[in-house]
Parts: structure tokens; C-alpha cells; sequence
């Protein structure tokens, strides 16, 4: 008899304990900043947002800081306004200036921070810009990021992208750069003007499903941890007074 009620007492513990693992799973590994959508067409104009998740349970992203490849510049990079942050977009002096629609450009924006907002715990926030004429002499814009916490804590979203694929520890995020027939194959899921089969979504595009998906499965994960840990204390408390009785 002892042996069985201690069995039970220990329940609630298990369940405890099962519910933090689980939670712990359920944190936000595959959470980082990324631009969206994840592919543009080359030499075109395009409309994206960095979107940035808040990583931590216990501080708000108070800063963002983007910094646009000075290797490509962008002759035409304008802010769509996001309520509640103030935004500062700095330009530099271009050692090879740009001509694009029979003018020169000298100077490109290199760097755009933004602050006075907040991105609670548990939420994210999209930060548009738009952006052109993009290069079509290579295959990715690289920006680097830096996310400022609440506690004075800053994420480096600066690591370029591993051989074979593997995701590193902090990817900067990254824009896909793709041919215009590729891209809107790539839109239709059909074939590209070659003739050949268009990936079925660019790679950028796949992490962001990857990401969603893997989000998702973490709030079911916390959401399932929840409910056993509940279920482990009230056994454990039905346990005790039955013993009581």
C-alpha cells in the first residue's frame, strides 16, 4: 500500500517534469531573423520586411539594426513607417557611382536602425522596405542584423551560410536573387522558359516554411507539456486525499 501511494506522489513530480522538457523543446531554436518573402527577381524592384521574432521569455527587442551589402548597393532603398519605432536610414559615399534611368547615383543607404518600439515576449514584427534596382551579376543579398534586447543583450545576426547547406548559429538574413523566367516558374510551380522543371520553392522560401512549421510544432509541444504536468498535480493531489481519507 505504501509502496503504491508513494508511486502516485511521485506523479505530479513526472508530470513536472515532462511538461518543463517539453517546453524546453518547445523554445524558439528555429526562431531568427529573415527577410520576407526569401526571393526577388534580379535587376527588378521588390518589396520586402525583415521579420524578427523576440527570442526570450523574459526582455522585449527594443533595436534593430540592418546593414545592406556595400558590395551590391541598392540605388533606390525607401522605409515604410511602423508604428510605435522610430527609424534612422544612413548613406554612404559610393567609390563607383550607380547610373540607372539616365542618372547618377553617388550615394546609397548602407545601414537602417530602428528603435523606440517594443516586441514583447512570445511575439514578432515585420519591418518593410523597398528596395532597388537589385543586381543581376549575383545570386543573394546578404544584410547583416543586430537584435538589442530589453537587457541590454544583442543577437548577431551576422554568420554566413555553411557548406552543404547546414543552417548556422546566427544566419544573417539573406535574399534569394533569381532570373525572372525562374521566378515566375518558381510563382506557378510549373516549368521554367528552358523548359526544365522550376525548384518547387527557393531556398529562402523552404526555410521560412521550415521555420512556420517547426514554430507550430513547438506551440503544440508547450501546449501538450502543459496539459500533462496539470493532469500530473491533480492526480497527485486526488492521491493525497484519498490517503488523507
Amino acid at each position: 500500500m505504501n509502496t503504491s501511494l508513494g508511486r502516485l506522489r511521485r506523479l505530479p513530480v513526472i508530470g513536472g517534469v515532462t511538461a518543463g522538457a517539453v517546453l524546453l523543446l518547445a523554445g524558439p531554436a528555429f526562431a531568427h531573423v529573415s527577410v520576407q518573402p526569401g526571393t526577388a527577381e534580379k535587376g527588378g524592384y521588390s518589396t520586402i520586411a525583415f521579420k524578427v521574432p523576440n527570442e526570450k521569455n523574459d526582455a522585449s527587442t527594443v533595436k534593430l539594426e540592418v546593414t545592406l551589402d556595400q558590395k551590391h548597393p541598392l540605388s533606390s532603398v525607401t522605409v515604410q513607417p511602423v508604428p510605435g519605432w522610430d527609424v534612422k536610414v544612413e548613406k554612404t559615399k559610393l567609390d563607383k557611382p550607380l547610373q540607372t534611368h539616365g542618372k547618377t547615383i553617388d550615394e546609397a543607404v548602407s545601414k537602417i536602425t530602428w528603435t523606440g518600439g517594443k516586441i514583447e515576449p512570445g511575439q514578432f514584427q515585420q519591418f518593410p522596405l523597398s528596395v532597388g534596382q537589385l543586381p543581376t551579376d549575383v545570386d543573394e543579398l546578404v544584410f547583416k542584423a543586430l537584435q538589442t534586447y530589453s537587457d541590454d543583450d544583442v543577437v548577431r545576426w551576422i554568420d554566413p551560410s555553411k557548406p552543404g547547406g547546414e543552417e548556422a548559429e546566427h544566419p544573417a538574413p539573406t535574399l534569394k536573387l533569381v532570373a525572372k523566367a525562374d521566378k515566375a516558374a518558381a510563382d506557378k510551380g510549373g516549368k521554367a522558359a528552358d523548359g526544365k522543371d522550376a525548384q518547387a520553392a527557393p531556398a529562402a522560401a523552404s526555410s521560412d516554411k521550415s521555420e512556420d512549421s517547426s514554430d507550430t510544432t513547438a506551440r503544440v509541444l508547450g501546449v501538450v507539456g502543459i496539459v500533462v504536468g496539470i493532469a500530473g498535480v491533480a492526480f497527485g493531489v486526488l492521491a493525497g486525499r484519498r490517503r488523507s481519507a
